[in-house]
């Protein structure tokens, strides 16, 4: 899709005194009925205060785990994000008892120029992930304008995510906006040389990705669990390594239509190698992988040659770790590949953190601030790359 023609919010025009409906991502993590972390919380607040100063009236609506879809379950309920917000904006947001219905319309209609108040959980709503035409009117109706903050769920068709954007003046809130701008500045015209390094454990999940990204690129690096169905259709032994023996003939497809693209493959040379994750014996193989050793990171060598292919690159996409990093033995060859596209960036690249895990690693080596763009998208940042339907982006370009 062209994500130039997404609207941003200064296409709605004058918002003092309209009801503006924002989809947001407050689906947080709780322990005991509270927030465990207001990630997701803080992440929306630009977009809220950006419409608030506008006067405009918000109203909020998020789903928030995996109630049912047959009514209220008190574990799902959005009161604990309500309170936080009320905290962060320092006024009290109230929450509605439902999310569509009389009593919603009536807090709605009640609200002051420049306030919000939090609609009840979306997915109280079985109508809200079967896209049900006449639930999203009914959200639709209690708004003059629509606004989609929630790119982690940009990738599905949901009623709350589809339907407003249909129906009313719609536009990308400030987060979402951010979101699609930096994978635009990887997907479309990227600076040169522009490199993807790819990591992960499985390789059916990043298939379509190696696909979609090999006319775009020019060099690859790939790591993780996934590297190792690649070295296998290169002939390589891999011991108990993992693989998907199904997938060895697509993965040979894949490095030859590399070579006529002339996008240059980087696959692991060496390898931190055990019997098990849990076997302390880990050390480092070049070459053939034993046959009762399985590889759960990449090598030194294999890291120096990672970190080169980084420092000539303008352009950085980062999409899944090199190894099972959460594991200290095992954690190097991640932040290696961390650390050498932290002072990339800082050198001038420009680089794109792909979400999930990678996101995840990021932050466990405390490089998040010196990244160009860190995705919250988990799920919807793969489906961009890969190319794949985004329903809620395409709702938005009328």
């Amino acid at each position: 899709m062209d994500f130039s023609k997404i609207p941003g919010i200064d296409s709605l025009g004058d918002l003092k005194g309209k009801r503006v409906l924002v989809r947001a991502d407050f689906n947080v993590p709780l322990e005991g009925g509270a927030i465990s972390s207001d990630q997701r919380v803080t992440a929306a607040l630009p977009t809220i205060k950006l419409l608030l100063e506008k006067g405009a009236r918000v109203v909020l609506c998020s789903h928030l785990g995996r109630p049912a879809g047959s009514g209220f379950e008190e574990k799902y309920s959005l009161a604990p994000v309500a309170k936080r917000l009320g905290e962060l904006l320092e006024f009290e947001v109230p929450l509605a008892p439902d999310c569509v219905g009389e009593d919603v319309a009536k807090l709605v209609g009640g609200l002051a120029d420049g306030r919000a108040a939090l609609l009840e959980n979306l997915r109280f709503h079985k109508a809200e992930k079967d896209a049900d035409e006449a639930f999203g009117r009914q959200l639709a109706a209690l708004a003059d304008a629509y606004v989609n903050d929630a790119f982690g769920t940009c990738h599905r068709g949901d009623a709350s995510m589809t339907w407003p954007a249909k129906l009313l003046p719609s536009a990308a809130g400030l987060l979402v906006k951010a979101e699609v701008d930096a994978m635009a500045k990887v997907l479309d015209n990227p600076a040169r040389p522009c490199l993807a390094v790819l990591g992960g454990a499985k390789v059916s999940d990043k298939i379509p990705l190696v696909n979609n990204l090999l006319p775009k690129v020019n060099e690859i690096c790939i790591g993780g669990g996934m590297a190792y169905t690649f070295l296998l259709a290169e002939g390589y032994g891999i011991g108990k390594s993992l693989c998907d023996d199904q997938l060895v003939d697509e993965c040979k497809k894949i490095l030859e239509r590399a070579r006529e693209l002339d996008v240059v493959m980087h696959l692991p040379k060496d390898h931190v190698v055990s019997g098990s994750l849990e076997d302390e014996t880990a050390h480092e193989v070049s070459g053939d992988i034993p046959d009762e050793q399985a590889a759960f990171d990449i090598g030194p060598h294999t890291c120096v040659n990672f970190s080169d292919a980084i420092k000539r690159a303008k352009t950085i996409l980062f999409n899944g770790p090199m190894g099972v990093f959460e594991r200290e033995r095992f954690s190097n060859g991640t932040q290696v590949v961390v650390n050498a596209i932290a002072e990339a960036t800082q050198a001038g690249a420009f680089s794109v953190i792909g979400g999930g895990d990678s996101a995840a690693a990021v932050e466990h080596f405390g490089a998040v601030e010196k990244m160009s763009h860190v995705s919250t998208g988990g799920g919807a940042s793969l489906t961009l790359l890969q190319g794949g339907e985004m329903p809620a982006l395409e709702a938005l370009v009328k």
